[in-house]
């Protein structure tokens, strides 16, 4: 008779990512606020305390949190995560020549592309409305999530929801490969010679590490999709990443491309830690349900 665990259903995959990208809302959120503002205005900050502190002192602590209203991030956070390990799960499935096969790291980080390319068709939008509402400093042109995403539709159409498609694609592709073989190759290392399952402590560390490899290895290109779609107007026409990182280069030079990576990475470890432990120990619950 097999011993060996059923694996849980997509449905809990869902689930799973679910919880975790809300985790990493909680975690996360005020630090990205930061980071965003420091992407958008080269000028009004000296650098991500200075950020913090002008943010809380002029429109308070919880302006840290703008954009966690309904839908996005919060909810919509939660649902591209569920999306994005749901995906990724699938590809892995479907490189394993026999259940339960041990994947490359190699094999890992292209499954993490997949999900990444899936997963922009969702987070495009939800991350479009996030950013539109970090930008507002005190009330701001939107009074939410719902309301901003209500005007954009009205003023450029639903393609406007969209806008930074191109750029969020491309972010995700080299993002997800090195945030899933980051969070691997340290959760091997870590638990090498191991008997049983990863401790908590564990998953938190290869997850930070995951997170430090997902910034490090797109964030040129996070800071060009926050600039699209901050921008308002006609949608953006062709390749246009190249000539936005051109733009930002030549007025600020090669320091423009990184500039809120270290806000970006610091939020990283606390918040990617929280992901995966978070997916991890959902996914440990449902399958002692099977």
């Amino acid at each position: 008779m097999s011993t060996e665990k059923k694996r849980p259903s997509a449905v809990a995959d869902f689930v799973a990512g679910n919880m975790s990208g809300m985790a990493q809302v909680i975690v996360g959120q005020p630090i990205d606020t930061i980071k965003v503002r420091l992407q958008l205005d080269h000028t009004r900050f000296k650098g991500a305390w200075d950020c913090g502190v002008q943010t809380i002192k002029n429109e308070g602590f919880f302006a840290l949190y703008k954009g966690t209203g309904m839908a996005s991030p919060l909810v919509g956070i939660g649902a591209v995560n569920a999306v994005l390990f749901a995906a990724n799960s699938a590809i892995k499935k479907s490189m394993q020549e026999y259940p339960g096969q041990t994947l490359t790291i190699r094999q890992i980080a292209l499954a993490g592309a997949g999900a990444g390319i899936v997963n922009s068709i969702l987070a495009s939008p939800v991350e479009m409305l996030k950013i539109k509402l970090q930008a507002q400093y005190n009330e701001g042109q939107f009074k939410g999530p719902i309301d901003c995403a209500r005007q954009l539709i009205r003023n450029d159409g639903v393609p406007a929801l969209f806008r930074g498609m191109y750029a969020t694609v491309l972010r995700e592709i080299p993002a997800y490969a090195g945030f899933y073989s980051g969070f691997e190759v340290t959760k091997r290392y870590l638990t090498k010679g191991q008997e049983g399952e990863a401790t908590i402590l564990q998953l938190m560390a290869s997850g930070s590490v995951g997170g430090m490899s997902y910034w490090l290895a797109s964030y040129p290109l996070d800071v060009v999709k926050s600039v699209v779609q901050n921008q308002n107007g006609p949608l953006p026409r062709g390749l246009y990443v190249t000539r936005v990182m051109k733009e930002i280069v030549g007025r600020e030079g090669y320091r423009g491309l990184f500039r809120g990576l270290t806000p970006a990475v610091i939020r990283s470890i606390p918040a990617a830690g929280a992901t995966f432990t978070t997916y991890e120990l959902c996914m440990r619950t449902f399958e002692s349900w099977a």
